[in-house]
């Protein structure tokens, strides 16, 4: 009997012991930024004199529209544009140009939504700047508007990537007489680092954003737009209601933006078949500030703050929202709970088949003309 009672509390603390290693090892990949990106297409064939690329078929290598292409680890990028063909060997699509690397020796890569990598291939005038953030000097570029302007738009990237992914909105603004600036925030690889070296999802990177705000404003900003992306969403969302410079804020745009990171994170965690007791443990590391021991936070984050479903009623600027229901990566749930909760102030454009940050690649058209639109009725609703 005795050994029957040592062999059930045995499991036990096996199954506890899993529980924490797992609760550990999901926290971390969270709040870590990651060092590098999985090439999850492979390259079946290269076909330069038709300018063509065969790839094998995923959910992202299957999209309509015009991707960034990254191959051999990040060491080689490309673009590729429309689908050509699909059969049962592969996708088959046009291969714009090849901006470095070698791809006649790449076997791997993986889809992104950047596109371009410098403001340079935008052909429009820029400047290189830097912004002075808490933790010191932030790079950034600055596009001057075809005309002198107080008008400006802070454009906020996402997780694990960098300012190149906003250069997609560049044009409609620029049309719309917009100043931008695009900037880095604290652990992205350009900006400088914080001393825990931790994602905050938001709860601390938007004092970068309030110091680019800051920045503006001393270049002659007198209306500021903040526009974030994804993990950018749930950042200009917290330099809205937490910065002092909030009241030159004159409206807000969010493309796949995470509204809420509880959704978000159960969303990822259903994906993976995390078992609820997991998702709990990665809640309470993240929140709790014994849990530093494990996530490295320096702070615990404060999820509640994070979620902006719930604190629906302290928004008070005009908002464009653009997601897609097919996202995959964070859902649309939290967006569409927004855009329900306040019409009055929520502009939403719903999106479908395009993937998570992808809807500019998937749709340029509609996506320029809906923050056209929407930048024409701000100004009519100031004028």
């Amino acid at each position: 009997m005795a050994g029957v009672l040592w062999g059930v509390l045995g499991a036990g603390a096996v199954a506890v012991g899993t529980i924490a290693v797992l609760s550990a090892i999901v926290a971390r990949t969270v709040v870590i930024p990651p060092s590098r990106r999985d090439d999850d297409i492979r390259i079946l064939d290269l076909q330069p004199d038709s300018g063509r690329i065969v790839l094998s078929p995923t959910p992202d290598s299957l999209l309509p529209g015009e991707y960034s292409f990254w191959f051999s680890g990040d060491t080689g990028h490309a673009r590729v544009g429309e689908i050509v063909s699909v059969d049962r060997v592969g996708v088959t699509r046009e291969l714009l140009e090849v901006d470095f690397g070698d791809l006649r020796r790449a076997v791997r890569g993986r889809f992104s939504g950047w596109f371009w990598l410098s403001p340079r291939a935008l052909g429009v005038p820029y400047e290189n700047v830097s912004v002075q953030t808490p933790l010191g000097a932030a790079p950034a570029w600055f596009v001057p508007a075809a005309e002198d302007t107080d008008r400006w738009v802070i454009q906020v990237h996402g997780r694990a990537v960098r300012r190149q992914e906003t250069l997609r909105a560049v044009a409609p603004f620029r049309a719309s007489g917009f100043h931008s600036l695009l900037i880095s925030y604290r652990n992205d690889g350009d900006a400088p680092r914080s001393a825990d070296y931790r994602y905050a999802l938001g709860d601390r990177e938007w004092v970068d954003v309030d110091a680019a705000m800051a920045y503006a404003i001393a270049r002659g900003a007198r209306e500021i737009v903040l526009m974030g992306w994804s993990m950018g969403g749930a950042t200009v969302l917290q330099a809205l209601t937490r910065s002092p410079r909030a009241a030159l804020v004159t409206g807000v745009v969010l493309d796949s933006p995470v509204v809420d990171w509880i959704a978000t994170l159960e969303f990822q965690a259903r994906m993976r078949r995390l078992p609820p007791v997991v998702r709990w443990g990665v809640y309470t590391l993240i929140r709790s500030r014994w849990g530093r021991v494990v996530t490295g936070l320096a702070e615990p984050l404060d999820l509640e703050r994070l979620d902006f479903v719930t604190r629906a009623a302290e928004l008070d600027r005009p908002i464009l929202l653009l997601h897609s229901v097919d996202d995959g990566f964070v859902p649309a749930s939290a967006s569409i709970s927004l855009a329900t909760v306040r019409p009055d102030i929520v502009t939403f454009e719903e999106f479908t088949i395009a993937r998570h940050t992808k809807l500019w690649n998937y749709d340029r058209t509609r996506w320029e003309d809906a923050i056209r639109n929407w930048l024409d009725q701000l100004t009519s609703q100031r004028a």
